[in-house]
């Protein structure tokens, strides 16, 4: 097994530095340049070549672990996973902190979930189109009590994948929820200020269930694609209040470069 030298990096604000050194040790790994069974260097070496404390080291670290990356060796240290580990899907943590990559998680979605709502159209029984309809209502009602529909919203979106009878996409769309969830508070609260919007929206949504219901797979994938590349479109159409309230939602904490990243 080779341990290997890593160049001095200092990392620099405004990310959290725990988030900062696992996307880059994480880029070296896919890279190559840290290999299957490598050994890291130590958690003070770390350190000081990124001017970081230890403790943010310990959390990158831990944070490598838990995707699969690193595993620890007692007595050992810290080595590079071998590559027949299955690990789990994660983003970069940037993913949570800037409107592009909001639009970008957006992209990602429009690709699955065109698909989703065709799979749905083909597959979908009475009692699931049943319950695509009543998430469908659910929105309107949660608006209407004074919500913002956010839960209501993606739980239409599950219900969807649900459908389709692959419990993985339920999965992975979950999965991504958790990077569209405070986005999606900002972006209603955009579409409550434009009735235009709020209709575009609501319509969308409609097309969607209506499709499935049908049983016309065509239909339903041009309707959900519709739908995310609409919804894309908003975020960037967004008045400059609102897009200024949607990057102060997504601002990560600032560090300095020494001391605790807690």
């Amino acid at each position: 097994m080779t341990r290997r030298l890593l160049p001095a990096e200092p990392l620099q604000a405004p990310d959290r530095l725990s988030d900062q050194l696992a996307d880059l040790l994480r880029q070296r790994i896919e890279r190559g340049e840290l290999r299957p069974q490598d050994r890291l260097p130590t958690e003070q070496e770390l350190a000081e070549r990124h001017g970081v404390s230890r403790t943010v080291v310990r959390e990158a670290v831990s944070r490598l672990k838990s995707m699969g990356l690193l595993v620890s060796r007692q007595g050992s240290g810290v080595f590079v996973a071998p590559v027949s580990r299955a690990r789990p899907l994660a983003f970069d943590p940037a993913v949570l902190h800037s409107l592009e990559a909001v639009i970008q998680v957006v992209e990602v979605r429009r690709a699955l979930e065109g698909e989703v709502a065709a799979l749905a159209a083909q597959r979908a029984d009475q009692a699931a189109v049943q319950r695509i309809l009543e998430a469908l209502a659910a929105i309107d009602t949660a608006v209407a009590a004074g919500g913002d529909g956010v839960e209501e919203d993606l739980h239409f979106h599950r219900t969807v994948a649900a459908a389709t009878g692959n419990p993985q996409f339920t999965r992975l769309l979950g999965f991504l929820e958790q990077y569209q969830r405070d986005a999606m508070t900002v972006t209603r609260a955009n579409e409550a200020m434009r009735e235009d919007f709020m209709e575009q929206v609501r319509a969308e949504h409609r097309e969607i269930a209506q499709a499935i219901a049908a049983h016309d797979p065509e239909r339903a994938r041009q309707a959900a694609t519709t739908h995310m590349l609409r919804a894309a479109r908003r975020i960037e159409e967004a008045d400059a209040s609102v897009r200024a309230a949607l990057s102060a939602a997504l601002v990560p904490r600032r560090h300095s470069t020494k001391g605790s990243d807690s």
